[in-house]
């Protein structure tokens, strides 16, 4: 207004009357001008007020490109490290534990003497069997030559056939008995070796559950240490019983699926191994499959009874239709994603899946490569409203690239 007011003062200002008809076209053209100017910057005034007025009003989302790219595909699960071994060492042998041959946590070697019972009782017990075959097979030779008399007797009608059934009865007695003797010795002899405790395999042992001077017993259900193997080692986990055909497709070749375990927080990868065993029957209480993974755990990452996060490589798709697993919705219509488009509007496409993993999923149809989706935000969205990526300045640029 103030334009036109300016305008109209000029006017009144000049007597055109006074000047030639040149001039006076001259100043009608210059105020004609002036006048369109304003208008002008009054229409792009306005215009831009309403453009910054909806761009303000736009929702502020995150979004990404669809790739296409090799997708590999992993199974995640927690599971639990387990000795490839455990052994329990008890004794087999009742008596005081004179001495304890293991530091508590050290590693030990298949063979290695690890406790001493008394052997006083059986070393005496031994003797005293010892003894009583002495005796038994001197009582058998001497029935043995007395059944040769008799023999020879009861061939001249000397004694009565009684006498010398009798006798041999007797000498098969006395052989029964020398028998007997020898299996008690033996037995007495496999005790001594039981009094010395010796560790059946390799491995780490535990902390010392019984201490010296106490006294164990053979039926007793108190252990004297557990050893557990170390290296290698395994890990046991369960996965949803809907993975198991594509296990199945790998049950000849199990060892050709690699394992990862990860810490806790899976910030750092603590080995690579091979999966190994796949259970013969499905939980039915939980609807789940164990399985059995191996490790060789040289550098001792992996410790017993551990939990650790596991990653269970199942096979690669080649040149697959890649999209966060985030920007997928699901509705009773179906599944779709929000497209943002070259007006930085959303626009809903219905898509069909395949499979997902690692946060990424595989796209069956429904969307083309470098197409951008919404992966934040989606849960006040409609189609064909506004949307801003200001908050996202490498996908602002990708946008902006693939409008060009």
């Amino acid at each position: 207004m103030k334009l036109w007011d300016y305008s109209r003062d000029y006017l009144k200002k000049y007597d055109f009357k006074k000047y030639d008809k040149t001039v006076v076209t001259k100043h009608k053209k210059l105020i004609c001008g002036i006048i369109a100017l304003g208008i002008l910057a009054f229409i792009a005034w306005y215009f831009l007020g309403m453009h910054q007025k909806e761009k303000h009003n736009a929702l502020p989302v995150a979004v990404a490109k669809v790739k296409r790219e090799d997708f590999s595909f992993y199974i995640s699960a927690l599971g639990s490290v387990t000795p490839q071994y455990s052994v329990t060492i008890t004794a087999q042998a009742s008596g005081k534990i004179q001495k304890i041959h293991f530091a508590d946590g050290q590693n030990v070697k298949a063979g290695d003497l690890l406790a001493e019972i008394d052997s006083a009782p059986y070393l005496a017990q031994l003797q005293q069997f010892e003894g009583q075959l002495a005796r038994d097979i001197a009582l058998l030779d001497n029935a043995r030559l007395d059944l040769k008399r008799y023999e020879k007797l009861w061939e001249q009608n000397s004694v009565s056939k009684q006498v010398y059934d009798t006798q041999k009865a007797l000498v098969a007695q006395y052989v029964g008995t020398v028998e007997i003797d020898k299996g008690l010795i033996d037995n007495a002899k496999v005790n001594l070796e039981y009094c010395n405790i010796k560790s059946p395999i390799s491995g780490k042992i535990s902390i010392r559950l019984i201490d010296e001077g106490n006294v164990i017993q053979s039926t007793g259900q108190t252990p004297i240490a557990v050893v557990n193997t170390v290296t290698p080692i395994t890990l046991v986990f369960f996965l949803s019983e809907k993975y198991l055909p594509k296990l199945l497709k790998n049950s000849d070749n199990l060892s050709a699926l690699k394992v990862e375990a990860y810490n806790h927080d899976k910030t750092e990868l603590l080995a690579t191994g091979n999966l190994i065993a796949l259970d013969n029957q499905i939980d039915p209480t939980t609807g789940t499959i164990k399985l059995k993974a191996d490790f060789s755990n040289e550098d001792l990452k992996l410790f017993p009874n551990q939990f650790a996060n596991v990653k269970l490589y199942v096979e690669t798709i080649k040149d697959a239709l890649i999209i966060p697993t985030a920007a997928v919705q699901h509705s009773n219509k179906g599944t779709f994603v929000y497209a943002v488009t070259n007006e930085s509007k959303v626009k809903i496409h219905n898509i069909e899946t395949s499979m997902n993993s690692e946060g990424k999923t595989v796209v069956v149809s429904g969307v083309n490569a470098d197409d951008i989706v919404v992966t934040e935000g989606t849960d006040k969205l409609v189609e064909g409203m506004l949307v801003s990526t200001s908050d996202n300045k490498n996908e602002n640029h990708a946008i902006s690239k693939k409008r060009k």
